[in-house]
């Protein structure tokens, strides 16, 4: 029986090579390789994914774009406040405190907790103003133009690694200041104090200015140097991070995160490029011919930087199946911290929450400008001061067009992304009488709130917890059945909107 099988089976197999191949020659297998053909139907899931990602690439730049652009003017709304309204509000505490003995003093505070930050920051930019008149930039340039490539490239990326080490602790250390400054008097304080948090954040704002100036002279002399090697260089660091970052894996927490480091780190290039121009063309008596010099540089440090960050976007979120519509997501998280922050009943200031979120601090690099602004322009004469008096307008101009062009805006992503109603809900008379109290008089609103605040509870809170005890097993399972929609409405929150932590510091990959 074994014989028979194994004679069948060698009979099938010479009947199948027969069928395949009737005479095996060398001009037969030619033409059966030409004429082979195949269905690409039969896999079409795999396909049609392939398809998808490629539209997914080609869509990442217009997406990342349009996110950048978005957070580009909110960096830009903070930072022209820093020169704009940040003065005219000090100036508006400073009257309330002089004027107080004449107008008499009605309320618990003397100061309102916004005018006290206000306060802090202008005193913190004063006296940091002051003491960087002691450095000189002069000597700084040559300092750095004496040292070779190589020492440069190295000093660039420790001056990158520092720069975000500071980014994100000083953040904390000026919160510090400001809730030591404005807590209330009536709880247990565990602080050392309002003066050693506010001698802590000058020496902050001091040294991250020093470095800063640091990075714009390293940038100053790879622009002025003959070879431009060290350019060069420069430029291909951002490379370089684009294989740090591609081959791994990333979130959308995590793409997030460094999607607001990228904001930060290209304005902030955009404003080291400012100083580099401004001292170049004070060092050639504001000669427009060197400016055209310039110019082409310029461009190719900032084209570069784009490329940059599309390549890195693009293929993180091609490795890791992201599609290119959380980019608009990203967008609508960041109008809604624009749109909180901006209510009667927000907790921090819209500079200090852009802060939060992007790890952009405008203090240092405000103090920085204004001192690079002075010592390369020379206010001499009347006509001189005027124009300072109108480039100060057109500023405060620039910044009220940003700032309701930005909140229309954000009100139309938030819109759109159906955040309306994460928005926090006007705050109960005894957190009013709490947080600024001296606000509760002025305005009719407190009066209305407290109404149906009293109101709202007596029919539907009491209705709840009584219904609960005589059926437990259904109507824990109807509560949790009405928990669900909204704990799946809540999780863009946890994913997005309760991040308040650094994006300097999210680039890790948990």
């Amino acid at each position: 029986l074994l014989r028979c099988g194994e004679l069948q089976t060698m009979a099938l197999c010479s009947h199948c090579c027969s069928a395949v191949v009737p005479d095996p020659s060398l001009t037969r297998f030619i033409c059966a390789e030409l004429t082979r053909g195949y269905f690409l139907e039969h896999n079409e899931a795999k396909y049609t994914e392939r398809r998808e990602r490629v539209y997914t690439c080609m869509r990442i730049p217009k997406e990342l774009e349009k996110l950048m652009l978005f957070g580009f003017f909110l960096c830009v709304d903070a930072f022209l406040y820093v020169f704009t309204l940040l003065p005219l509000r000090v100036l508006l505490a400073l009257l309330r405190v002089l004027t107080l003995p004449c107008c008499g003093f009605s309320g618990s505070r003397l100061l309102q907790p916004a005018q006290v930050c206000d306060m802090l920051k202008g005193l913190i930019l004063l006296l940091c103003f002051s003491m960087m008149h002691y450095v000189d930039y002069s000597m700084m340039y040559h300092l750095i133009r004496g040292q070779s490539v190589i020492k440069l490239y190295i000093i660039y990326n420790m001056l990158e690694v520092a720069d975000r080490l500071f980014s994100s602790f000083g953040q904390d250390i000026l919160d510090a200041l400001y809730w030591t400054a404005t807590e209330p008097k009536e709880r247990k304080r565990d602080s050392i104090g309002v003066i050693p948090h506010f001698l802590m954040a000058v020496l902050y704002v001091f040294l991250h200015s020093i470095l800063i100036m640091v990075q714009a002279s390293t940038l100053n002399v790879a622009f002025n140097s003959h070879n431009k090697s060290l350019l060069t260089i420069m430029m291909s660091n951002n490379f370089v991070e684009i294989k740090g970052s591609v081959f791994k894996k990333f979130e959308k927490n995590n793409l997030f995160q460094m999607s607001n480091s990228d904001i930060k780190e290209r304005f902030t290039s955009y404003v080291l490029l400012l100083i580099v121009c401004l001292r170049n063309m004070e060092q050639f008596s504001w000669n427009t011919d060197h400016l055209l010099v310039l110019l082409p540089d310029v461009f190719i440090v900032i084209v570069s930087e784009i490329a940059v960050d599309t390549i890195k976007h693009a293929f993180i979120t091609k490795f890791n199946d992201i599609p290119a519509d959380v980019y608009s997501e990203y967008r609508a998280s960041l109008a809604f911290d624009l749109v909180s922050s901006r209510q009667k009943n927000a907790y921090t200031d819209y500079s200090d929450s852009v802060a939060r979120r992007m790890g952009f601090i405008p203090l240092p690099l405000a103090v920085l400008l204004i001192r690079v602004l002075l010592s390369s322009v020379k206010v001499q004469g009347a006509l001189s001061y005027t124009c300072v008096f109108l480039f100060y307008l057109g500023l405060v101009t620039l910044k009220v067009l940003n700032s309701i062009v930005l909140l229309g805006k954000s009100c139309v992503y938030v819109k759109r992304a159906n955040m309306e109603d994460k928005l926090p809900p006007p705050p109960p008379p005894s957190s009013v009488t709490t947080q600024p109290a001296p606000r509760t008089h002025p305005f009719p609103l407190p009066p209305t709130q407290p109404c149906a605040a009293e109101e709202a509870p007596p029919p539907a809170a009491p209705a709840q917890p009584a219904a609960d005890p005589p059926a437990p097993s259904r109507e824990e399972e109807e509560e949790q059945a009405a928990e669900d929609p909204d704990t799946k409405h809540r999780t863009p929150k946890k994913d997005l909107l309760e991040i308040d932590r650094f994006t300097i510091c999210g680039n890790r990959i948990d």
